[in-house]
């Protein structure tokens, strides 16, 4: 470990990256990155606009209005306003809580959350043009990644939860970049974003989770304006001896942060969710409800053994019984299944409070086991009933739906849209807001686009 240590003080990551985020310009964007930022933008509204009307929004609006130092951004699918701090976090809060965003397949950050929210919400403060929103949205998720990568996977099995604790980064970086910071601006901003990152895996399933999303969103945007602002920080917030990559990481790979910049854009490795569920229970899904669109419910009715094979990251994240609320049930395998199975559904009323206390659906999930095999990848599953008449069914799912190599269609996306739209009841004319989207890089105020998106009157 010292070894590494010294090296670390050799390694300019931090410059590098600062330097990157700097230089970049929209010209060195590929068409199919562009096209994949509106992507994830069209998700994040989706995702927003299901969760705006979740209890755990409510709790919060009504707690963070207490302390707004004004009116200036509007919240998705709500009729309040609060301040750009504010705001930013409440609708990271709209977009994470379900589970439903966009995940970076290599590391399990749900990157758009943190991002998104900090340039909407700066965007009705100062002037944003779509293309400069999507080359910041770009770098902010690069840059977060980036991170997350170098201190993966030990970061997340050791009970950090990277979405909030690399998310600051991201935000950060997405906003000294709208704010034309020089490259060591940017560095004092990953500075003071490092000293803000927090987040913890065990509150996963419930409330809790929300704060360190919000505040990797809030957070990110206060490190770049005190940057802004001259807010100075140690020269290597990243790889120094004591940095964010040798404090949060074991062994943290450095060179993943700089390595391939400007060609390798993780963006590229983005999913978008078909389930408001865990990413590891995509395929799990994929075959619960093909098996449940064949079988006869009848005959459901008369399993008495349910195994599921796939890789250990399946049951080391999902293998939860007992569970008592909607939340937790998203990343629970032993309601996912019986759901999936006997109710032919997977939508966000299939991982409510009330489908977990059904006790149908607990007795069955009770007959599900494990089988790890580390030849499956995390986008494949293997679902196997046994019946009491000693005959099974079963269904092998290689590549998920949702998933890197299987990805939603734009079609998907939208309906994604207009679905959540309407879970989310909070009156938005979802279609104006798609079509916006799709055309933002041509938008010369972001902060309209953002509107849309409110709840009307």
């Amino acid at each position: 470990m010292k070894n590494t240590k010294q090296a670390a003080q050799l390694s300019p990551v931090s410059a590098q990256l600062a330097a990157f985020i700097s230089d970049t310009t929209w010209e060195q964007v590929p068409a199919h990155i562009c096209h994949e930022i509106k992507r994830s933008v069209l998700n994040y509204f989706a995702v927003a606009l299901a969760g705006c009307s979740d209890p755990t929004l409510d709790r919060a609006v009504r707690t963070y209005a207490r302390f707004s130092a004004g009116h200036a951004s509007t919240l998705v699918g709500r009729p309040e306003r609060l301040d750009m701090l504010n705001a930013a976090s409440l609708n990271a809060m709209s977009a994470n809580v379900y589970d439903y965003d966009d995940t970076h397949i290599p590391t399990i950050i749900h990157p758009t959350s943190p991002v998104a929210p900090a340039l909407f919400a700066l965007g009705q403060i100062q002037p944003l043009a779509g293309k400069d929103f999507m080359l910041a949205f770009l770098l902010g998720v690069e840059a977060q990644c980036r991170i997350g990568l170098a201190i993966s996977p030990f970061h997340y099995n050791r009970g950090w939860h990277i979405t909030s604790t690399c998310g600051v980064f991201g935000s950060a970086m997405a906003v000294g970049k709208v704010l034309n910071l020089s490259p060591t601006q940017l560095c004092w901003a990953l500075g003071s974003a490092a000293c803000q990152a927090g987040g913890l895996v065990e509150s996963l399933g419930t409330m809790s989770k929300s704060v360190s999303v919000g505040n990797a969103a809030r957070n990110g945007i206060l490190a770049a304006l005190l940057a802004q602002d001259g807010f100075d920080g140690p020269a290597r917030p990243l790889e120094g001896v004591n940095g964010f990559l040798q404090v949060f990481g074991d062994a943290p790979d450095f060179d993943a942060v700089t390595r391939g910049l400007g060609n390798d854009w993780q963006i590229s490795n983005v999913a978008y969710k078909p389930y408001p569920c865990g990413v590891v229970l995509n395929p799990v899904l994929d075959a619960c409800l093909a098996l449940s669109a064949r079988i006869e419910p009848r005959r459901l009715e008369t399993i008495e053994a349910i195994e599921l094979t796939g890789n250990p990251l399946l049951r080391q994240r999902t293998d939860r019984p007992n569970i008592k609320t909607g939340r937790q049930s998203q990343v629970s395998a032993r309601h996912a299944v019986p759901v999936a199975l006997l109710r032919g559904n997977a939508g966000l009323e299939a991982f409510s409070d009330q489908a977990v206390g059904d006790p149908t659906l607990r007795a069955l999930g009770a007959l599900l086991s494990f089988n790890d095999d580390e030849a499956y990848a995390i986008d494949s599953a293997k679902v196997l009933l046994r019946f009491r008449d000693q005959t099974i069914e079963q269904e092998h799912v290689q590549m998920a739906r949702g998933s890197l190599h299987r990805p939603l269609t734009d079609d998907e996306l939208e309906i994604k849209l207009r679905d959540l739209c309407r879970y989310g009841r909070s009156g938005c004319d979802a279609d104006p807001l798609i079509q916006a989207v799709w055309n933002m890089e041509d938008a010369e105020d972001m902060g309209h686009l953002a509107k849309l998106a409110a709840a009307p009157g």
